[in-house]
């Protein structure tokens, strides 16, 4: 196993993990500021990004994976190393761990928040239209799916 390919790996997905998190703060602007047109560019930039992860987190695996069993653990497949080696790659795991958890906890957040705003719409037709059994349709008469992604609301009833 060779420590510097490995400290680089961990260190690009934390810089990765940075990218994300960053985006993650533009969609929450995005969805408070309700600016729409560039929440659909953030998901695709995200998109982008977890491609990327996904390609190190093999990359890790197959670093990481090669004299210890997936059973093993981080700490018992770094203890080949020297001891100031292993506190340095402890540290940048830790970092990558905590970094990553924050980016799931505000992605649950965000998820929440949308689901609920389509809920509360959804109530919403529901109770202001109620011959339509909460079907959307589009100016041609045919149904719209309830994916919400876009909505234009004539203003006058």
């Amino acid at each position: 196993m060779n420590f510097d390919k490995c400290r680089e790996i961990l260190l690009n997905e934390i810089e990765l993990v940075k990218k994300i998190s960053g985006l993650q703060e533009q969609i929450r602007s995005a969805i408070v500021n309700r600016g729409w047109t560039d929440f659909e560019s953030h998901f695709s930039e995200l998109s982008v990004i977890g491609d990327e992860f996904t390609a190190l987190e093999k990359e890790r695996e197959h670093c990481f994976n090669s004299n210890s069993s997936l059973a093993d653990g981080f700490y018992a497949r770094i203890s080949c190393f020297n001891r100031e080696q292993r506190r340095e790659l402890s540290e940048i795991y830790r970092d990558l761990k905590l970094r990553t958890l924050q980016v799931k906890i505000t992605s649950e957040i965000i998820v929440d928040f949308i689901s609920k705003a389509r809920a509360t719409i959804a109530g919403f037709f529901e109770i202001a239209f109620p011959d339509r059994g909460g079907k959307i349709y589009t100016p041609h008469g045919k149904p719209f799916s309830h994916d919400m992604r876009s909505m234009v609301l004539n203003q006058r009833f």
